[in-house]
């Protein structure tokens, strides 16, 4: 299900529109043509005029191009976005090859299309586009018509000036890229995992609305059923002894096969049914039967589950949560995955807290899981994996943080550690809610009669 949530979440998690691209041209063009209508017209430099607006004009012509040949919502492949940005790249070195190169200013702008690579690129096409923007800084540090100036007089930078801004450069550009990529993929990565989670849980809901709708059906079912009962037996009771061998034996079976029905029936009805404590299966349970239903489908699988009560005082009582269900369930898959030959899960409650304690006697916890524990894509499965290449499967690291996730929300604290008793070893998982948190939503529901399911009698039945 993680595997399938990835897939189906990651294909266009990094494709951005050509409208994007085309807005910023637009806005980076604008600047451009201000600055140098600004110093040719407001300051009196002498500027290379009609070859500057050259350049920039065929910004233009791209940009008026792509809006017409496809349309605002196009997402780029990632090539795609890569040529654009290494044209932008391009485009600027023209212009500062006509206004003085890195003397000029406005050389630092080549940092610019290396973050927005950073942000929405895979990092080899960033690395490309930052390669490409340095070799471009370091030919215009040698090859550059003169920095415009006044009229009157000519400036000329010194070269420890211009080595100084190259390097300024250099340094941007690696550092920024790689800041603005690791922040933007932590955030891609949690959106992917919230995304995934929200999926597991949409169809954890549609389960649990199976419930439901299994115990409308036996209730709606219960009345035809009874009235076909009261139908045989009326033939029955009619054809008497006059009735062949053959429709006696039909009867009888109808018969049989309406009680079989009528019981399937009375077990979906008795799931949303008070027990004789006042509480309802599957909506509120014991601390004990939670513990047991997580326990349950792990006793076939070959380790050693074994189920530690401490108790003081009567046992809390809660009400079923899916979303805290598979968490715990998540947690105890991994303990059974990676232990030896044993688990151990420790059950205490007390009047202040209920504790729930899973224990292994595996490997325990590699510290780079420990350090982020809870952080999505987190897993030592592919590792595990790469040094056992028959082992079948691999971890997305997305289950930890999932399982976090969920039990956090309910109101409980979820510490991972490793056993550090002598002569034991393996991980360690505790999570504890205070008894008020566990037990907040309890609710005793009135008792609900389901009268489709009584005998019939002839006034119930439709007439014959």
């Amino acid at each position: 299900m993680m595997e399938a949530a990835h897939k189906t979440l990651t294909p266009t998690g990094r494709h951005l529109r050509l409208d994007t691209f085309v807005r910023l041209r637009w806005l980076a063009l604008t600047g451009q043509s201000a600055a140098v209508v600004g110093a040719q017209f407001g300051l009196g430099l002498n500027l290379p005029f009609g070859w500057c607006f050259l350049v920039i004009a065929t910004s233009c012509w791209l940009n008026l191009a792509l809006r017409i040949r496809f349309p605002a919502s196009y997402r780029l492949s990632d090539d795609s976005a890569a040529l654009l940005l290494a044209f932008d790249i391009v485009q600027l070195a023209g212009l500062l090859f006509l206004t003085g190169g890195l003397q000029n200013p406005f050389s630092l702008l080549f940092l610019a299309p290396v973050l927005i690579s950073a942000t929405a690129l895979p990092p080899e096409r960033t690395l490309a586009l930052g390669l490409l923007a340095v070799g471009l800084a370091t030919l215009l540090a040698l090859v550059h018509r003169p920095l415009p100036w006044f009229a009157d007089g000519r400036i000329e930078l010194p070269f420890l000036y211009v080595s100084g801004v190259w390097t300024a450069i250099l340094l941007g550009t690696a550092f920024t890229g790689v800041y603005a990529w690791r922040v933007a993929e932590e955030t891609r990565q949690l959106a992917r995992a919230l995304a995934a989670t929200e999926l597991v849980l949409a169809r954890e809901q549609h389960l649990s609305q199976l419930d439901g709708l299994a115990a409308a059906a036996a209730h709606e079912l219960g009345t035809p059923l009874g009235t076909i009962m009261l139908v045989a037996k009326e033939l029955d009771r009619q054809l008497g002894p006059t009735a062949s061998p053959a429709i006696a034996e039909d009867l009888s079976l109808l018969r049989d096969q309406v009680d079989r029905c009528r019981g399937i029936l009375s077990k979906l009805t008795s799931m949303g049914e008070e027990n004789e404590e006042g509480e309802t299966f599957l909506q509120t349970v014991t601390f004990g039967h939670l513990v047991e239903e997580l326990v349950a489908p792990q006793r076939a699988l070959g380790v050693a589950v074994e189920v530690v009560r401490q108790g003081d005082g009567p046992e809390p009582v809660c009400r079923r949560n899916p979303g805290v269900m598979f968490g715990l369930a998540n947690i105890l898959d991994n303990a059974v995955d990676f232990a030896e030959s044993r688990v151990v899960l420790e059950a205490g409650w007390d009047a202040e807290r209920v504790t729930l304690t899973v224990r292994d006697d595996g490997p325990g916890f590699p510290s780079e899981v420990l350090l982020r524990a809870g952080e999505p894509y987190v897993t030592t499965r592919n590792r595990d994996r790469s040094q056992n290449p028959d082992e079948v499967g691999g971890g997305l690291g997305l289950g930890l943080f999932i399982a976090k996730t969920l039990i956090e929300r309910s109101g409980a604290q979820l510490l991972l550690s490793n056993i550090t008793e002598v002569g034991q070893h393996g991980a360690l998982v505790r999570v504890t809610w205070a008894r008020h948190i566990f037990e907040r939503e309890v609710i005793v529901p009135h008792r609900v009669a389901h009268n489709s399911l009584r005998p019939l009698t002839e006034r119930d039945a439709a007439p014959i």
